[in-house]
C-alpha cells in the first residue's frame, strides 16, 4: 500500500546517481569493478568499523582545505562565484555535499539557510555521508558509478517506513524495500526506510519511485539521498539514519530547497 503526504510540489528539473530503478543503487550491488577502491577511506583516528564514512569535519574527521580568500556572506560556504551562481534564486535552503576529490566515495553533508540579510549560517550538520564508488562527474551516465555534480531541486520524499515528519510530500510504500549487498559486503536492508529524491533526470512533484526518465534512460536516474548502509553507492548520497532523520524534518518546502553536490575543488569555482 502506498501512502502519499501533502500536495505534490512542481519544481523545475535539475540537470544531473546511476538509476535506482533501472540500473543503479536499488539494486543488489555487483563486485567492485577492477581499478576501484575496494573500501572507503576512514578518517585519521577513526576507531569505527571499516567502511563507515568518516567523520564530519569538527567531529572528528580532517577537515576540508578552505580558501584564505573571503567569501561575501551572501554566499554559500565552499562556492565559488559560479557554482553558487547555479543556486536559484528564490532558494533559502541547501544542503552542501563536498566530497575531497573528484574519485572519493566519501563526503559530508552540511544543511545551510538563508536569512533575510542574505547570510547562509549553518542549519544542521555537518554529517558525514558516502557518495557513489567511482566519486564524481559532471557527465552522468547509467553504470558509471559516480555521483551527478550541479544543483538540484529536493521536492518529493519517501521510504518503506512511516513519514517521520517530513513537510516535503512523502511516499511510503512497501516497494521502497532492498535486499542484498553493497560493495563493501555490507547489507543493503533498511537503506531506502527513507529517502530524498534528487531531480535529476526525473519528473518533479511524483513519487521517488516513479521511473520516467525526461533525459531518456542512459543518462540514469533515480538519485536519492538514503539510509547510510556503511559503503559506497552506485550513485546516491547516503547520509546515518538519525542525520537523515533530522534533515527530512528540516527541509521546507517553501523555502526551495536543492542540493549542491560534488568534489570541493569543483564546488569552489
Amino acid at each position: 500500500m502506498s501512502v502519499r503526504k501533502g500536495a505534490p510540489a512542481l519544481l523545475s528539473a535539475g540537470t544531473l546517481c546511476t538509476a535506482l530503478l533501472l540500473t543503479g543503487c536499488a539494486n543488489t550491488a555487483p563486485s567492485a569493478p577492477a581499478g576501484a577502491p575496494t573500501s572507503a577511506p576512514a578518517a585519521v583516528g577513526d576507531s569505527r568499523p571499516e567502511g563507515a564514512p568518516p567523520r564530519a569535519a569538527g567531529a572528528g574527521g580532517p577537515a576540508s582545505s578552505v580558501s584564505s580568500a573571503p567569501v561575501p556572506a551572501s554566499r554559500l560556504p565552499g562556492l565559488g562565484p559560479v557554482t553558487h551562481g547555479l543556486v536559484p534564486d528564490g532558494t533559502t535552503q541547501a544542503l552542501v555535499v563536498t566530497g575531497a576529490t573528484a574519485d572519493a566515495s566519501t563526503s559530508t553533508a552540511t544543511l545551510y539557510e538563508r536569512g533575510t540579510g542574505g547570510r547562509w549560517t549553518v542549519a544542521a550538520g555537518p554529517w558525514a555521508a558516502h557518495n557513489a564508488l567511482r566519486g564524481w562527474t559532471d557527465d552522468h551516465v547509467a553504470g558509471d558509478l559516480r555521483s551527478p555534480i550541479g544543483v538540484f531541486r529536493l521536492g518529493d520524499a519517501g521510504g518503506r517506513l512511516p513519514d517521520p515528519g517530513a513537510r516535503l510530500p512523502y511516499d511510503q510504500d512497501e516497494e521502497f524495500a532492498i535486499s542484498g549487498t553493497g560493495f563493501l559486503g555490507e547489507s543493503l536492508e533498511g537503506s531506502f526506510d527513507h529517502v530524498i529524491a534528487i531531480d535529476y533526470n526525473r519528473v518533479p512533484g511524483r513519487t521517488p519511485l516513479d521511473k520516467e526518465r525526461p533525459l531518456g534512460a542512459g543518462k540514469g536516474g533515480g538519485v536519492w539521498i538514503h539510509v547510510d548502509h556503511g559503503g559506497p553507492t552506485h550513485a546516491c548520497v547516503s547520509l546515518a539514519r538519525e542525520d537523515l532523520r533530522e534533515l527530512l524534518r528540516a527541509l521546507d518546502p517553501s523555502r526551495e530547497p536543492v542540493v549542491v553536490m560534488g568534489p570541493a575543488p569543483v564546488l569552489a569555482r
